[in-house]
């Protein structure tokens, strides 16, 4: 009896740490858009970009937000996956770590694919406004100390 409570509440702890988990999770891929919203603040507003610039911008964010929409929906069905897992398993088994490990593989591209198109825009501007966005990029990739 004492066996079976223990391992009951050594289930619970588990799924209640996984959650935690993904929940934290979320939550920092939640705050990744404020970061983006103020590169883009600078971007479109502060470094009065030409119309060449502001073309040849766009395109490469029109680009860039289709993959993205697709890193999007890969990382939704990883959710799902790793939900399932927690389901099945009610703990932190192989099943979840096996999900939460391929979950990984989408969130990496995505962050490298998200790079590559910053750099893409930056090759668009002149050395002064380069220096100001690489600014913008370093203060939105570097959180305020408390």
């Amino acid at each position: 009896m004492k066996i079976a409570r223990n391992s009951l509440v050594t289930t619970v702890c588990a799924f209640a740490a996984a959650i935690a988990g993904v929940l934290i999770g979320r939550l920092a891929l939640v705050d990744a858009p404020a970061g983006e919203t103020n590169l883009h603040e600078v971007l479109h507003h502060d470094l009065d970009l030409d119309a060449g610039q502001t073309a040849r911008i766009e395109l490469i964010e029109k680009q860039f937000a289709q993959e993205q929409a697709v890193y999007h929906r890969e990382m939704a069905e990883d959710n799902r996956r790793l939900a399932a897992a927690i389901q099945a398993e009610r703990g932190y088994g192989p099943k979840v770590a096996e999900a939460v490990d391929h979950s990984h593989h989408a969130m990496g591209m995505l962050q490298k694919r998200t790079l590559q198109h910053l750099f893409a825009m930056r090759a668009v501007l002149r050395p002064d406004q380069a220096r100001r966005f690489d600014q913008a990029m370093v203060d939105a990739l570097t959180p305020p100390e408390q």
